[in-house]
């Protein structure tokens, strides 16, 4: 099992904690803070900050797509991650 997308406690993520992780991945990889990240992606400060922390407990596509838009990558790449494969169920 893949550790990456799991929990601590091996509990699934849930969906917003899998695109925080995801995000700070790309950020990492290009070297980007949440300030560079927002400006890139032409979105408030405050809105990424909130995405990556608890503040947006579900953060809209159209910021997501934007992110993408602002990493030249699409929401398919966004998506096509570890992070989303061990989700937790919504429907219960």
């Amino acid at each position: 099992m893949n550790v990456g997308y799991i929990a601590q406690g091996g509990d699934p993520i849930k969906l917003k904690d899998a695109i925080s992780r995801r995000i700070k991945l790309l950020c990492k990889e290009r070297n980007l803070n949440p300030s560079s990240l927002a400006y890139l992606c032409g979105i408030d400060r405050s809105t990424v900050y909130s995405i990556l922390g608890d503040k947006s407990k579900s953060p809209e596509v159209a910021t997501i797509k934007k992110i993408c838009d602002g990493l030249e990558i699409t929401l398919g790449e966004f998506f096509c991650s570890p992070e989303f494969d061990g989700l937790e169920q919504e429907i219960k």
